[in-house]
């Protein structure tokens, strides 16, 4: 079944239920690798409910579903997650019921060879009085899908360039060999993030960590290094994925701050790969 772009920009959910609870946000909080360092008790109110607790801004990005698309034509074994973007009006509370409007805010033939681009967002708000509360949206690739329009490839969009001098600041975060195992109790269970034949099969090594947890991984380094891990600080954060990330694997984030501008990208030394690049925090003014 072929890509049906006018059918997949038109499909729209409105007024969705969900929720996510202080269990979500403790275990969001631990499956990107928090209390890893036990002598550092300013990561203690994300992961404990006996102290006033703090939401890694994050962990809106969860509430991001593609399910809504499962009839859209694409070959869901050749997605790649390619990017992600949030933007937070309001700090994210420790549990919160919400509405959610999904729509699809873009599809564009980037040619046979490549597949199709696919952008889908979400905006959440409190169920009890309509407050907005963030909006946040994913790019994907239907890597098997593309040349359904017949016309030139589309011309991607240009992502933010990071400034050219030397990082001002880096932070090294470690991920846990068993990293996905745990990140899968609060995200996607694909095989691929567990399973060395499932891997293999989607063209990786080995199992692979999950893009959102990376990007968690990256929200956690700039809270640690320029926000003193104060999760009000936070605006918005982006950041595109562009090789996949190891458990176990240790991740360098590079940062440069230019005002209440955090661009940053990350790195794996040891492989001598980057896994997220062009990346976006906007720092509350």
């Amino acid at each position: 079944m072929a890509i049906d772009r006018d059918a997949i920009l038109a499909t729209l959910v409105e007024d969705e239920p969900c929720s996510y609870t202080e269990t979500d946000t403790i275990l969001y909080a631990l499956g990107i690798g928090f209390a890893a360092d036990s002598v550092d008790t300013r990561q203690l109110p994300y992961v404990y409910d006996g102290t006033p607790m703090r939401t890694v801004p994050t962990m809106a990005n969860r509430m991001l579903s593609s399910t809504f698309l499962r009839e859209c034509g694409w070959d869901g074994r050749k997605l790649a997650h390619v990017e992600e973007h949030l933007e937070l009006y309001r700090p994210l509370p420790p549990a919160a019921e919400m509405l959610a409007n999904r729509r699809v805010r873009a599809v564009d033939d980037l040619g046979a060879d490549i597949g199709a681009r696919i952008e889908i967002e979400a905006e959440l708000r409190l169920a009890r009085d309509d407050t907005v509360l963030f909006n946040c949206s994913r790019t994907i690739i239907a890597r098997n899908d593309g040349g359904f329009s017949g016309k030139a490839a589309a011309k991607v969009p240009t992502p933010p360039k990071l400034p050219s001098r030397e990082p001002d600041l880096y932070c090294d975060i470690q991920t846990a060999p068993s990293q996905a195992l745990l990140f899968r109790l609060i995200d996607s269970r694909h095989p691929v993030h567990v399973d060395r034949r499932s891997a293999q099969a989607a063209g990786f090594d080995k199992p692979v960590l999950h893009g959102r947890c990376t990007l968690g991984i990256a929200c956690h380094a700039v809270l640690k290094t320029i926000c003193d891990y104060d999760f009000t600080l936070i605006s918005g954060f982006s950041a595109r994925f562009t090789e996949p990330v190891f458990p176990g694997d240790t991740i360098r984030v590079e940062m440069w701050q230019d005002r209440d501008i955090v661009s940053f990208r990350g790195l794996v030394p040891s492989r001598g790969v980057t896994v997220l690049d062009n990346g976006r925090c906007s720092l509350a003014t």
